[in-house]
């Protein structure tokens, strides 16, 4: 990772492919010097103080690199994972160019966000940053009643940020109008085009006014996004705050082999030995959520302080629910990936992987809620014996190797043997096997050479992994 307030600038980005758009305009500055305190960033006095009331000290890299060219009023493409600040780095200018004359009628910034959790987080944000301004920031999401959301924005706000489905509902109501708009910011727009926003972030991009400055934050710049920067921005410079890993070196990565009959009994072991600060466990689906939910429930030492969140939830449910493990009275949170990405609760400490992700992006985005601003983590993920190719394509996406993991006496595999159909449709008991069967003696992963995995110079081979 970069050092403290330094600023990598990339004209090639290595999460652009080579044949994404190149009209997207090269970054020509060159990279800042360390940048000592936010004094140093071209902010306002006022802005400063909010800035030290919230116990902002020292600059990330996101914030030293994109406040001081988004307050010249360039579009910008920053590629940045989440849990490096970025949110403060665009809300910051954001608030700078709200002090300015007003020049007309409706919100004069507009930001775009993915899900409803990361909408109350932004805004939650603003809030906290625009202490002792008059610069008023409304989110609008689903799941909440449209008609109280109507009323905030009647009464003129400077800042809206919402989902592109509920902006666009309000658009077609008459409720809000673009034509003041000065700043667009879309965040995480990696996810937002990967879950089918597109068409309607365009149709609310038409509605802004040519002249307005665009930023542009995503964790990856696949060929969709570069080709929206493409259309919508002009001439923005490419700033590159990612790091070689995907997954940070303050998080610890390792994993377990388990037969998945096993996994709730090693996670209930594994949370005794860790003890963790706070956890997230993550599970495939809204009904594996549930019931791993209510299993931890029923468990007294867990029954107070265990929540889960799932798409499923009514919004005033999640609202509640991620409000407590932000303040610290849910200890483990049990979450589909709906909580996956965008949300910022620095108390994490560790992430279980209780199903193993389907996509190797989605393990980075899971991986990435603990080592939140350079604080340390630990994140496991159970894999059952025919998930090692899933495996093995994680360690090739993050350039990096899982270690084995294991807990002392636990076995994490059923030895009883299992009856076939035969003797199951005939009422014969299934035959004991001797010690030592080969079917019942689970062999240790057959890793390919860490040098052959991470090779440089040419693209990893895959390989298949026998669990």
């Amino acid at each position: 990772m970069e050092s403290e307030g330094s600023v990598a600038v990339n004209p090639e980005p290595a999460a652009t492919p080579q044949d994404a758009p190149s009209q997207v305009a090269q970054a020509t500055t060159e990279p800042m010097p360390p940048a000592t305190g936010f004094h140093t960033l071209g902010l306002s006095t006022e802005t400063l103080a909010a800035v030290e009331r919230a116990g902002y000290t020292v600059p990330t890299p996101v914030q030293a690199g994109l406040i001081p060219r988004a307050l010249a009023g360039i579009d910008l493409l920053g590629q940045a994972r989440t849990g490096t600040g970025k949110t403060a780095a665009f809300v910051l200018p954001i608030l700078e160019q709200m002090a300015k004359e007003h020049r007309g009628g409706g919100p004069r910034a507009l930001i775009l966000v993915p899900t409803r959790e990361l909408a109350v987080q932004v805004r939650d944000e603003f809030e906290k940053l625009a202490f002792g301004s008059r610069v008023h920031c409304v989110a609008v999401y689903g799941g909440k009643p449209i008609k109280n959301q109507i009323d905030k924005l009647a009464r003129h706000p400077a800042v809206v940020v919402g989902t592109p489905g509920r902006v666009l509902d309000h658009m077609s109501r008459g409720t809000i109008c673009f034509d003041a708009i000065e700043i667009v910011t879309l965040d995480e727009a990696d996810r937002m085009l990967d879950i089918g926003f597109r068409p309607d972030i365009e149709k609310i991009l038409r509605r802004c006014p040519d002249s307005r400055q665009t930023l542009l934050l995503s964790a990856t710049v696949p060929p969709p996004v570069a080709k929206l920067a493409t259309r919508y921005m002009r001439d923005p410079e490419i700033l590159d705050f990612s790091t070689n890993e995907l997954a940070v070196e303050t998080i610890e990565q390792a994993y377990f082999t388990v037969d998945p009959t096993r996994k709730f009994d090693l996670l209930e072991r594994l949370l005794e030995r860790e003890q963790p600060r706070q956890v997230i466990v993550f599970c495939r689906t809204k009904r594996g959520t549930d019931k791993i939910f209510e299993r931890l429930s029923r468990r007294s030492r867990h029954a107070n302080n265990v929540a889960c969140i799932h798409g499923d939830l009514s919004q005033n449910i999640r609202d509640r629910v991620m409000r407590q493990f932000r303040d610290g009275t849910v200890k483990i949170l049990v979450a589909t990936d709906v909580v996956g990405r965008g949300i910022d609760v620095s108390s994490v400490s560790h992430i279980i992987n209780y199903d193993i992700p389907e996509f190797c992006d989605d393990y980075v985005h899971r991986v990435g809620r603990t080592g939140r601003m350079g604080r340390d983590g630990m994140a496991f993920t159970f894999v059952a014996p025919e998930e090692g190719p899933q495996l093995t394509r994680i360690e090739m996406r993050i350039e990096r190797l899982l270690k084995r993991d294991e807990l002392p006496g636990f076995e994490a595999f059923d030895r009883r043997p299992k009856p076939g159909p035969l003797t199951t449709r005939i009422g014969l008991e299934p035959a004991v096997p001797v010690e030592g069967d080969a079917a019942l003696q689970p062999e240790e992963p057959k890793r390919p050479p860490a040098a052959a995995l991470l090779g440089k110079g040419r693209s990893p081979k895959r390989y298949r992994r026998g669990l």
